[in-house]
């Protein structure tokens, strides 16, 4: 009877991966490939791709390598498409959450103990410090991930060329009539005396155990008879002064 089972090469206990995954991103590096293939589609039509910027206020998880894996993604293809896809990096670096580490590696309460302890320079210097030492952390995951973007020519949004910038395109805005001034209810914190954006508010959700109770309410025509009522809110009780109840809806 003819042995028909397939022979397979052996294969080796450990294939280092690592080893040609970092091979690979060195021939990548060093060849400048990233570079070459924008140059090869340079008279290309164009193909707009804006980076998003993550908040460079803590490490990278493995969500964001997720998203940018879809950014990596789009880029790629419409470049294989003969598209010029210029790709430059982006770091968010104003915000709230940058201020709070500092506050909290100074030991630090009371947002008007910086003036007078710290002082407005230093604590800015030591937010800096901050970012920049996470765009480090950020960076590293980028080119071990593949993610092909221009970060030796990234933007942020800390220095005074894009601010200056972003205030050009307000004065754009404002000169042609589309700046209006209105009301708008916002979060408030106290403690650091500024409006919080829906994110940062969110940042704080948590679920909790929250207490509800069952409460009698004796009828005043008739004592011996009681309305049973639910509660969520039992620290409003003791400023009820009536219960409604409809004569036409089964309870």
């Amino acid at each position: 009877m003819k042995n028909t089972q397939a022979h397979f090469p052996t294969i080796a206990e450990r294939s280092e991966p690592a080893e040609r995954e970092t091979a690979v991103l060195a021939l990548w590096r060093q060849g400048h490939i990233f570079e070459k293939s924008l140059a090869k589609t340079k008279d290309g039509p164009r193909y707009t791709f804006y980076e998003g910027p993550p908040t460079a206020n803590g490490r990278p998880g493995v969500h964001h390598v997720l998203a940018r894996a879809f950014k990596d993604l789009y880029p790629r293809f419409w470049t294989m498409r003969g598209h010029y896809v210029e790709r430059k990096a982006g770091w968010d670096t104003h915000g709230l959450p940058v201020e709070h580490e500092i506050e909290k590696e100074l030991g630090i309460l009371d947002k008007s103990r910086i003036e007078a302890e710290v002082g407005v320079a230093e604590f800015t210097r030591r937010c800096r410090e901050s970012v920049y030492r996470y765009v480090g952390d950020w960076n590293r995951l980028t080119e071990r991930m593949g993610y092909w973007v221009d970060l030796d020519d990234a933007y942020f949004t800390l220095t005074n060329s894009y601010i200056e910038t972003v205030w050009w395109l307000f004065k754009q805005l404002w000169e042609r009539g589309f700046v209006a001034q209105d009301y708008k209810s916002v979060p408030y914190d106290p403690r650091i005396g500024a409006t919080l954006s829906d994110h940062e508010v969110a940042q704080g959700y948590r679920e909790v155990d929250d207490p509800s109770v069952f409460v009698r309410f004796r009828l005043t025509d008739d004592p011996s008879v009681s309305l049973l009522a639910w509660t969520t809110t039992p620290c409003t009780l003791p400023a009820n002064m009536a219960l409604a109840v409809h004569p036409d809806v089964t309870y």
